[in-house]
């Protein structure tokens, strides 16, 4: 009599262990496919994170210098330079061919 309780308990709470580690790993799943779309400790936390390309600055090997930020459209943004010299740039909702968002320089508009 005490064999067959023991073997009742133990099925049952190896079922429910098994059950429960089962549920745990599809909750864990789901929430890694989830993709975050935002960046903790940018500014703007919520916001979605796009990638900006700096209008009229290129790279050392000539390519394009991009900007990864999660700053709303109408932020201005400070970025200097390798050569040390700062430069400042308004992040827009200008969406370029390639896919990425348009950072205009301002001193282009202070200059008219």
């Amino acid at each position: 009599m005490l064999t067959d309780v023991l073997t009742g308990w133990t099925a049952e709470t190896l079922g429910g262990l098994t059950l429960l580690a089962g549920v745990a790993a599809w909750g864990w799943f789901r929430r890694r496919r989830a993709a975050p779309t935002t960046t903790p400790g940018l500014a703007g936390a919520g916001q979605p994170v796009r990638t900006y390309t700096l209008l009229g600055v290129r790279a050392a090997d000539g390519q394009p210098v991009h900007l990864p930020s999660s700053r709303p459209a109408g932020t201005r943004i400070a970025w200097t330079r390798p050569t040390g010299k700062n430069e400042e740039f308004e992040l827009t909702d200008g969406v370029l061919p390639d896919g990425t968002y348009a950072a205009e320089r301002v001193e282009v508009y202070r200059t008219r």
